[in-house]
Order: C-alpha cells, then sequence, then structure tokens
C-alpha cells in the first residue's frame, strides 16, 4: 500500500478526485448561476412577502448579528445548518417547516452568500426561495424594524 500522506498534495488530487473537472469559472459566474430564474426582493418588498406569512431567513454568522443588529422577525438559521433545517423531508427540520409553499427570504449581511442560499433550497423544492437585495445592510439602509449591535 503506498503511504499517500507522504507525497505531494498535486501527486496525491489526480487519483483521489474524479477524472473529469468542470472547467474553472469566477465566483461571480457562479453566483449568477444561482440567481438564474430567480426574482430577488429589494428590502421592502422582502417586508411585505414576511407581512403575508413568508419567512425571512438570516443565515449570518454570530458573529456577524452580534456585530451588524438583527432584521426584527428573521428566523437565525446559520448557513452550515440551512438545508437541514428547511427540507420537509429533513429530521432535523425545524417544527414549522411542512411543505415547500411559504415564501422563504434569505438574508445574508450585503445579499451575496444568501444567492447560493437560496438556489440551494430551490433545489430543495422550495419553489418561493429567493434572497434579499443588498442583505441586512440594506434593510437596516431602509429603515426596517433591526435591533442595534451590541
Amino acid at each position: 500500500m503506498t503511504d499517500t500522506a507522504s507525497r505531494p498534495t498535486s501527486d496525491v488530487a489526480p487519483t483521489l478526485l474524479t477524472s473529469h473537472p468542470l472547467p474553472p469559472c469566477s465566483v461571480e459566474d457562479l453566483l449568477a448561476e444561482a440567481r438564474r430564474g430567480q426574482r430577488r426582493l429589494p428590502p421592502h418588498l422582502a417586508a411585505l412577502a414576511v407581512a403575508a406569512g413568508g419567512l425571512l431567513v438570516d443565515i449570518r454568522p454570530e458573529s456577524q448579528r452580534h456585530s451588524e443588529g438583527e432584521a426584527v422577525g428573521a428566523v437565525v438559521i446559520e448557513r452550515n445548518v440551512l438545508e437541514w433545517r428547511l427540507d420537509p423531508r429533513s429530521p432535523a427540520r425545524l417544527p414549522f417547516v411542512t411543505d415547500h409553499e411559504r415564501v422563504i427570504v434569505v438574508m445574508c449581511s450585503e445579499g451575496y452568500a444568501s444567492g447560493f442560499a437560496a438556489a440551494s433550497l430551490r433545489q430543495l423544492g422550495h419553489r418561493f426561495a429567493t434572497d434579499m437585495v443588498g442583505g441586512f445592510k440594506a434593510w437596516q439602509a431602509a429603515g426596517l424594524p433591526s435591533t442595534r449591535p451590541v
């Protein structure tokens, strides 16, 4: 048996990974693809969607919420567990997640990571999942209800 731990990464990687790699692209290309077909909501429309029964999901980590503040009424689900908490078939889902029919507006700090998160939720079957343009910073700038940073 060959000891791969002592071999340089460039020698080991080809034996561990697929022989058909995807061509490289930029993060901007990935984000554009994630947002394809999605109607992103500006903060005031996100607030209206929530008032009509939609779910505003804040995916920012605790440190960002602590330093920036929080949107009043948002459900905090950090990005690393988002799919498990919002998949109606998951044993780790939140109790109120019972189907795929609710509007879900994902919010991050500036509106970038939320695009990837919303795309992932749409892949799970949440056809009304989207994200908020400008993220929490735009929500706050629009004067929508939020807490002050601690």
